[in-house]
């Protein structure tokens, strides 16, 4: 009799049990596709301010892709309007996370806040006449403002108590008003009848809160030689 040889047991790798539900994350977000996002952004903030009715033919130029690149992008004019709210928004937010902790001084707070301010507003100004021509509703516009109404109403409720703010005013209301008067001095610069770095808005809010000019002056030429205050956008 022939001995047959003995078989020699195969180990198969176990399988992992699947996992029902379970679903791949989602891809990352390609470097090229947000750059080409960032530039038509870039774009309309520009063509916007030039011409609140330029159309997406006229930024798709400015930011040199296709038309149909910016409807990869955005949907429709009114996206990319939306698009570059939440941009002036994150904008808002970080000038107000990154600006300087409160002082005991609440008149050089004040024109710190402004000063800080400013630049975002100024670079996002075509979003004001966008608002005034209802292609962005009223609603989320009080939405963009409301980190800095808030930084606001804290700087005012802080110099009254001071005493440094001469007005009846209550802090909230005051803070709308001068609010009101710094996108009018926003809208002037857009439609060229001002021009400032800050300074002059600045001290007109401080004259607005009850602040002598001259002393209104001094205090923002304080400040601005602080050295206090963080980058511009």
């Amino acid at each position: 009799m022939t001995s047959r040889p003995a078989r020699i047991p195969t180990t198969r790798p176990r399988r992992s049990p699947a996992r029902p539900h379970e679903t791949p994350p989602p891809p990352a977000p390609r470097r090229d596709a947000r750059a080409t996002r960032a530039r038509i952004l870039d774009a309309a903030r520009r063509e916007l301010t030039r011409d609140p009715d330029s159309s997406l033919e006229d930024i798709a130029g400015a930011a040199g892709v296709a038309r149909r690149t910016v409807y990869v992008h955005f949907a429709c004019r009114a996206a990319l309007v939306e698009g570059l709210a939440a941009e002036a928004a994150e904008a808002i937010r970080r000038a107000v996370a990154g600006a300087p902790a409160p002082t005991p001084d609440a008149v050089a707070d004040l024109a710190r806040f402004v000063l800080v301010m400013w630049p975002v507003g100024d670079r996002y100004r075509a979003l004001i006449r966008l608002a005034r021509g209802h292609d962005l509703a009223r609603a989320r516009v009080d939405e963009l403002l409301t980190p800095a109404r808030d930084m606001a109403t804290r700087v005012f409720a802080h110099g009254r108590r001071q005493g440094v703010f001469q007005t009846t005013v209550p802090p909230d209301p005051l803070g709308r008003a001068i609010e009101a008067q710094l996108l009018a001095l926003l809208g002037c610069a857009d439609c060229g009848l001002w021009s400032d770095d800050g300074t002059g808005a600045a001290t007109a809010t401080l004259i607005a809160a009850g602040v002598a000019p001259g002393a209104a002056a001094a205090k923002v030429d304080q400040v601005r030689k602080s050295g206090s205050l963080p980058s511009p956008v």
